[in-house]
């Protein structure tokens, strides 16, 4: 029994003296904790780029089909208008 009560001891401290080594290291599990945050964010920013994309899908799609689109496009981003139109800016 005394024997059995020495090996789990020092299985006790072989194991706390690495995981003491593995939260000090910098290759260990502090490196692995900031990886996992990097991996969450980058999650992240892919919904962002997933959803951005789809709005930009949608606004090729309006522009390709829809003459509203393409007339709101010219006048917001060319700063068109149709004749006989008079533009007032109140800046």
């Amino acid at each position: 029994m005394q024997l059995r009560g020495k090996v789990l001891w020092l299985v006790l401290a072989a194991a706390f003296g690495l995981a003491l080594r593995s939260f000090s290291d910098a290759r260990g599990f502090r490196h692995y904790l900031q990886l996992r945050r990097e991996m969450a964010q980058m999650a992240e920013r892919k919904a962002q780029l997933l959803e951005e994309n789809r709005r930009m899908a949608e606004e090729i799609r309006a522009l390709r089909e829809d003459p509203e689109a393409i007339e709101r496009a010219a006048r917001e981003e060319l700063g068109l208008i149709k004749p006989g139109e008079i533009v007032i800016n109140l800046e």
